[in-house]
């Protein structure tokens, strides 16, 4: 049985607890992260009003932010156009010192962000850490990029022509951020929008307002002029419709459901924004008869229960061919029970708190309906009383009529089905509405590029669960959205070329 964190009752895991939570709480009154960044200033919302933030994993509230609505948008908005012109005129290479400024911020406060992330968002000490290194090497490659702008000369078509493509900055840019990587989705949309010349305003997720506002504290250091760097907060819809109402907001870049980006995009349409939007998977991963099995397993632990199973590439369909089928199963359950669930501050933790009530409640509808839908359920242990935690579980012979083939279960949950041939599980694999990322395993090359050909998704990570990298076009196909993330692919999603046709004259 996978366990609670190792002696949870124990005064050493309760220090640690405590001593993490004030280590948060002192960089949330040190950095007095209650206030929104506005054209260069910290400031309250017009109302007064505060939004609780709250500790998934205790259920207290640790915070609170400005509940900032159109009006306090717009006065961003306002700001970022202003700066526009003078941010977009500056020299590439001083924005790249800027940027590069604040990528060595972010590094010299690497402890004081992952404890504030896993504080407001619950996930592991350890994979905070990850998640800032994360934000780091994002901040570092845009900060190189912002010099790389290229154009391009032409072969002209006539001897007194000359075919000339610049790139400019799109413009104003809005950044509307998820919860479940508060940091690191903040730099990756920011530091190409910025390093491309564009300035931006940030709407971060309700339930983690504070790590983007210490992206901002940091940015602020960094010496991005005044109405560069804006950050917004609040609920969504107030914000949302007037960041896509707003016809001088040119771009939104957006992270999070299908079902919210549609609606975005659709609020975009009559503006004409550009758009990069990363929204819904629901990430087959492929274990073929050929695959080495513990490699499977273990890439299969990291695919899944990272983050408590809380990203949008996680695996969330687990298809093992039938010949590996019972020894695949039997050693997932094993490794998925000897995971500890619990606080993030407590070392040695694997698993934490869902995001809030309402993640919780979802879960526990797909694991009712695929439990009487005829799957076999293993539990974990039980979990901790306070918090919205949920016991692991990994589901054996899972119907494929069950609601959580075609719904993202977002949690540390594992449905497991069972395949013949290649024909069916490409074809299973490909039945959903999404295609962000998939997985798949084999020792066979042929057998990989054939699959991998077929499969109907953005990113493949072949024998391996993870597939993180700055430097690669990070994006999905089909309803996972448009645009791409990462690399000179997310660069050039904030440049516009423009053609110049030069008729010379004389001879």
């Amino acid at each position: 049985m996978s366990s609670v964190a190792p002696n949870s009752s124990s005064d050493a895991n309760e220090t640690a607890i405590r001593e993490g939570r004030a280590r948060a709480r002192n960089v949330i009154r040190g950095w007095d992260l209650k206030h929104a960044y506005i054209n260069g200033v910290w400031r309250d919302a017009d109302s007064r009003e505060v939004l609780d933030v709250i500790d998934p994993a205790k259920g207290d509230v640790i915070g609170g932010v400005p509940f900032m609505r159109t009006s306090e948008a717009r006065s961003a908005i306002d700001a970022a156009h202003d700066a526009f012109p003078g941010w977009s005129r500056m020299l590439a290479k001083d924005r790249s010192i800027i940027l590069r400024r604040w990528r060595d911020l972010l590094e010299s406060h690497m402890e004081e962000l992952a404890s504030l992330i896993t504080l407001e968002q619950g996930k592991p000490y350890d994979q905070a850490l990850r998640e800032v290194v994360g934000a780091i090497a994002y901040a570092e490659w845009y900060a190189e990029e912002a010099k790389r702008a290229y154009g391009q000369t032409m072969p002209a078509t006539q001897r007194d022509r000359r075919v000339v493509v610049q790139k400019h900055p799109v413009g104003v840019v809005a950044a509307i951020t998820p919860w479940n990587f508060p940091l690191t989705m903040v730099v990756r949309k920011c530091a190409p929008a910025l390093a491309a010349g564009c300035t931006v305003v940030v709407k971060p997720a309700e339930d983690t307002p504070l790590s983007a506002l210490a992206a901002a504290k940091l940015a602020d250091q960094a010496g991005f002029p005044p109405g560069v760097f804006n950050v917004v907060t609040g609920l969504p819809q107030p914000i949302a419709e007037a960041l896509t109402g707003d016809e001088r907001v040119r771009m939104l870049s957006f992270t999070g459901s299908t079902e919210v980006g549609k609606r975005l995009m659709a609020q975009c349409a009559p503006t004409m924004k550009k758009l990069s939007v990363e929204l819904g998977g629901n990430a087959p991963f492929i274990v073929m008869d050929d695959a080495d099995m513990d490699a499977a397993v273990a890439g299969a632990m990291i695919s899944k229960f990272r983050n408590s199973g809380q990203t949008c590439v996680c695996a969330n369909r687990i298809f093992i061919q039938d010949g590996v089928y019972d020894a695949f199963v039997e050693k997932f359950i094993a490794a998925s029970n000897a995971q500890t669930i619990g606080n993030g501050f407590v070392p040695g933790t694997d698993i934490g708190p869902l995001i809030n009530r309402q993640a919780v409640a979802k879960v526990e509808r797909l694991v009712d309906n695929a439990k009487k839908a005829g799957a076999t359920l293993f539990y974990g242990a039980d979990v901790p009383e306070q918090g919205h935690f949920i016991r692991p579980l990994v589901m054996t012979d899972v119907p494929i009529d069950a609601d959580c083939f075609d719904e993202e279960l977002f949690a540390p949950v594992a449905p497991i089905y069972r395949f013949k041939t290649e024909d069916e599980v490409i074809s299973l694999a490909n039945r959903v509405r999404t295609g962000l990322s998939s997985y798949l395993y084999s020792r066979d090359i042929g057998r990989i590029q054939r699959i991998a050909d077929r499969l109907e998704a953005g990113v493949v990570g072949i024998n391996d669960g993870t597939t993180s990298h700055e430097g690669a076009p990070f994006g999905g196909v089909k309803e996972s959205g448009q645009g791409r993330e990462g690399g000179h692919w997310g660069f050039e999603e904030y440049l516009e070329p423009k053609y110049l046709n030069y008729a010379l004259g004389g001879n």
